[in-house]
């Protein structure tokens, strides 16, 4: 197809043509040379003795690796001997991906808790993870795997922006609820401020590569590779990129380097293979201490992990892991976490390193994924707006008499966390948005529960025009004092069928992450009501984002009926 002209000089200008040419091909055609394991940011080549093997071209590097005997076959001959005869294929490898179990909120009543306080929460991980298992699969995800609000914030939304100067703006609507009788469903979004790509403060950038042995699967160090590729092609000349690899210990393969020397960054990429033990803790220590010494007071400072999580060398308990990142971020330099492959992936182990690191955590199942979350939505990847950000909704009991919250179950704080400053809640990036969920029973409806013999609670009082008092704190990039904003939320609803059409996407969304959790909360809204409601909400879609939705319910349906 033949592009228009304005089309390919502004590819050209951003570095897209250029960088997808030389992301066509990145594999590597000859045997890695090995190194010895490292302590340090200094590339040291292994002590050579008359039993080891030399080789010595040291242009074709993988960084981590120990020599290897004479006559041997290195991990690498024997995984490529391995792939042409198909012995990867003659048996199904055991399945021991993990996740972190949490049950779905319960329903409250608001006589007993009348205040519920929550983070926000910007990953997507989630998303793309299931999607993986339900179409290259063709299975149904652990009900684990699956968390509400990163599918639900998977998408766009097109929320207005902010009109006063605030880093982001706040949106409510109430709805009649298609899963309860009676019940509405409150969606609070919250809109991230803009920021233009020439606008976005120079990165220095970490890129932390695992090439250990088990990433050798396409979907794991090939993919990666594409991804930093196409990362690359976003980068501008003025950010600074560095590449770390580690296996069975850790070697830097690419020393800061400017974000318009595409082919030097791919050079280094290209030898890449994987091989050894994943010594993914040590390899945190080395990332952190170049993002320090590169470290830029007017920039973006930030590591970016490549991996299946899967640490075994080391220091690879992840509440150790995670409370070492908790304690590097204070320094400045976030983390974000990228996801790749299967059968061994530890879910639970990313998504809490970017939690405990002031970034994001995100599943690339694809190049395109790949594309979305580090080129289409770069600025939104790395630029923070705001720092911290904490939800809480008082309801008024004259007016509600119960709720739950849809999601954020890893999310949740406690009441008095909200005024305290020194409790890390998430952030959010520019552009980006959030949403929650809210089902509730009006005060008079029948709800989840039935009243109390003993103990049931007096009809409350006072004013029924508000189902509640909204509170947002955030604190700017560079503040460690909060500011608050809040607001009512007007006791009146509308029919879904007359809500907007963000609202309506956000609800089949969430729908459709409660039914692969086994549809509790769901009612009589099936797999048909679903896809019709998100078909009906589906508008624009650039990216044929909604479009996947769609396909994911189909699939979904079919294997939940057994086809």
């Amino acid at each position: 197809m033949q592009k228009h002209p304005l089309i390919l000089v502004l590819l050209a200008a951003s570095g897209s043509i250029y960088a997808a040419d030389l992301c066509d091909d990145l594999s590597a055609d000859d045997p890695p040379v090995e190194y010895a394991a490292m302590s340090a940011p200094v590339l040291q080549k292994a002590a050579v003795s008359p039993q080891a093997q030399a080789i010595p071209d040291l242009s074709n590097r993988l960084g981590v690796n120990m020599p290897v005997p004479a006559g041997a076959k290195t991990q690498w001959e024997l995984n490529q001997a391995a792939a042409k005869i198909g012995i990867r294929g003659t048996a199904e490898a055991p399945n021991r991906e993990r996740y972190a179990h949490s049950d779905a909120n319960p329903v409250h009543r608001v006589s007993d808790a009348p205040v519920s306080t929550f983070s926000i929460d910007v990953d997507t991980g989630s998303y793309s993870n299931v999607r993986r298992m339900i179409t290259r699969e063709g299975r149904l995800p652990p009900a684990d795997a699956v968390r509400a609000e990163e599918i639900l914030n998977y998408f766009s939304y097109g929320y207005p922006l902010p009109q006063d100067g605030k880093p982001f703006a706040l949106h409510t609507q109430t709805v009649d609820s298609p899963w309860q009788a009676d019940a509405k469903l409150i969606r609070i979004a919250i809109q991230a401020a803009d920021l233009a790509p020439d606008k976005r403060p120079p990165a220095n950038l970490v890129f932390l590569i695992d090439t250990s042995g088990s990433m050798n699967d396409p979907d794991k160090l090939p993919l990666v590779k594409k991804t930093v590729c196409h990362f690359a092609e976003a980068l501008r000349a003025d950010d600074r990129i560095s590449l770390i690899t580690y296996s069975g210990s850790t070697a830097k393969i690419l020393s800061p380097t400017a974000g318009d020397q595409k082919e030097t960054i791919i050079a280094a990429l290209k030898p890449l293979r994987a091989h050894g033990a994943t010594a993914g803790g040590e390899a945190l220590r080395m990332a952190y201490d170049a993002a320090a010494k590169n470290y830029r007071k007017d920039g973006i400072n930030r590591i970016l992990l490549a991996t299946d999580g899967d640490f075994n060398v080391g220091i690879s308990d992840p509440a150790t892991l995670k409370n070492y990142v908790a304690e590097k971020r204070k320094s400045g330099i976030s983390l974000t976490t990228l996801g790749y492959g299967r059968g061994n992936y530890h879910d639970t182990m990313m998504e809490q390193l970017a939690d405990a690191g002031d970034g994001n955590y995100s599943y690339i199942d694809s190049e395109a994924e790949a594309k979305k979350v580090l080129v289409r939505q770069l600025t939104s990847t790395l630029a923070t707006v705001a720092r911290d950000v904490k939800i809480q909704l008082e309801f008024n009991p004259a007016a509600v008499k119960e709720y739950r919250l849809v999601g954020y179950e890893n999310r949740l704080l406690r009441e008095e966390d909200f005024n305290n400053d020194r409790v890390d809640a998430g952030d959010i990036g520019a552009g980006s948005n959030v949403t929650a969920l809210y089902e509730i029973i009006p005060q008079g409806k029948t709800g989840w529960l039935d009243a109390r013999h003993y103990q049931n609670a007096p009809a409350a009082s006072g004013k029924a025009d508000e189902y509640g008092w909204l509170k947002l704190r955030y604190k700017a990039p560079e503040s460690e004092q909060s500011q608050l904003i809040e607001q009512p939320i007007a006791a009146k609803s509308i029919p879904l069928a007359d809500a907007d059409e963000a609202t309506r996407f956000a609800i089949a969304a969430a729908s459709y992450a409660q039914a692969l959790k086994g549809g509790q909360y769901n009612g009589a809204l099936d797999w048909a009501g679903i896809l019709r409601l998100a078909q009906a909400a589906q508008g624009s879609d650039p990216y044929g984002e909604r479009a996947g939705l769609l396909q994911l319910i189909e699939k979904a349906r079919e294997l939940s009926s057994g086809k």
